[in-house]
């Protein structure tokens, strides 16, 4: 299959494991999943595996996690048998993951700035002069106010949402293929929200990105994405077009859509999900 034919992910059978003591926990249970330079959103409850998934495609589960996939390919490389120098390469240059909580992600005792900027001379062997013009560009465009004073803050000087646009800033700096987002927009107002969202938008349409968005907001990511990938239990329910996802029609999908307050819309009561045990059956 020539380079510009073949699928930028390709998924089959994806399964993550976690060996506890005296049992272990499926993450991920035989997931499958084929995408182009598109935006794919990956909805769920908490614990269903969305996140779990998204750390597997770069090879960042450790021990005690087990990956097994009969096919896992990024852009026709293997990342079952890929090595940790081929990892390195791709990681961040190629395929970036934007953490959901930045508190966690940035290094505590090194200045912003210089770990966004630290990120795009890695991957592009620039100047440090050109990284740090191109760190205060990336500042700006995520919509802080005054980059030259964040650029030089430490992370525990920042709020939860202006770490959150730093975390982003570092994951685009290198522009890369794969862009997975988890929750990138939890820690932030709406109005911030839908500025992320149309920046990430723009890299994906401008240089033909693929981004995998991970999200609990059904409506955010049916307006946002091109597919939606509906997960329960380490399992996928339900794929469909986003612009259906109201039409959908795994049991599953409609409860988490009917548990959802709508503005305009009275009601007595929120619909109380109502799950399965067959749903855990594979088939």
């Amino acid at each position: 299959m020539s380079a510009r034919n073949r699928p930028l992910l390709d998924i089959e059978d994806l399964r993550v494991d976690f060996h506890g003591r005296t049992r272990v926990t499926h993450a991920v249970r035989g997931l499958s999943l084929r995408m182009g330079r598109e935006k794919i959103g990956i909805v769920g409850e908490s614990g269903s595996g969305k996140s779990v998934t998204g750390r597997a495609i770069l090879k960042l589960i450790r021990p005690p996690g087990v990956v097994r996939a009969r096919k896992l390919m990024f852009d026709g490389v293997d990342i079952m048998t890929a090595d940790e120098k081929t990892m390195r390469a791709i990681r961040g240059a190629r395929a970036s993951m934007i953490m959901q909580d930045p508190k966690y992600s940035l290094n505590p005792v090194m200045r912003v700035g210089d770990q966004i900027a630290e990120a795009y001379v890695m991957h592009k062997k620039v100047s440090s002069r050109e990284a740090r013009a191109r760190a205060l560009a990336m500042l700006e465009a995520v919509k802080i106010r005054d980059p030259e004073r964040v650029y030089k803050a430490y992370p525990h000087e920042l709020s939860g949402g202006m770490g959150q646009r730093v975390m982003i800033a570092m994951m685009l700096i290198p522009e890369p293929d794969l862009l997975i987002a988890d929750e990138p927009t939890s820690a932030l107002d709406v109005t911030v929200s839908m500025q992320i969202l149309a920046i990430m938008d723009d890299l994906v349409s401008r240089r033909g990105m693929g981004l995998l968005f991970i999200s609990h907001d059904l409506n955010l990511v049916a307006s946002f994405c091109d597919k939606v990938v509906i997960m329960y239990a380490g399992r996928v329910m339900e794929v469909c077009e986003a612009s259906r996802l109201r039409e959908a029609k795994h049991p599953y999908t409609r409860g988490l859509l009917a548990s959802l307050p709508e503005i305009g819309v009275v009601k007595e009561k929120l619909e109380v999900l109502k799950r399965d045990p067959a749903w855990l059956k594979e088939a």
